[in-house]
């Protein structure tokens, strides 16, 4: 499976800049996979879908506001760059996009500033 189908575009205005409160207020979408019918519902609803023996799985992880736009200084390449896990004080974990562009040793341009890919790898299943 390629991840490049899980691609969409999300307009900036529905994308949450701080914390709905109450939290249980936020949005929920229900999936019926036997009538293939969806539902928009608030968290608060969620009681009325589970049942004895059900798990819920809550993440509670924060979205870093990390996306960076980078030109690769050879070729003009425009990459997207989304930070993932910060390492050390120099060195990030991201995803590139496209990644077939990680290659070691590439040196991409933010605005004036260089950076050089010191180690890559693509995952992308097939």
């Amino acid at each position: 499976m390629k991840t490049t189908l899980f691609d969409y575009e999300l307009p900036e205005e529905l994308i949450a800049q701080t914390p709905i409160y109450p939290r249980d207020s936020s949005r929920l979408l229900i999936y019926d996979r036997k009538n293939d019918k969806t539902e928009h519902k608030h968290f608060f609803d969620i009681k009325d879908y589970l049942k004895n023996g059900d798990v819920l799985v809550i993440n509670n992880t924060k979205v870093l506001p990390a996306r960076l736009f980078g030109v690769k200084e050879k070729t003009g390449g425009k990459v997207e760059f989304l930070l993932l896990k910060r390492i050390d004080l120099t060195t990030w974990e991201v995803i590139l996009k496209p990644c077939r562009s990680a290659k070691i040793g590439t040196v991409y341009d933010f605005n004036g500033v260089l950076k050089e890919i010191g180690r890559a790898s693509c995952r992308e299943r097939v």
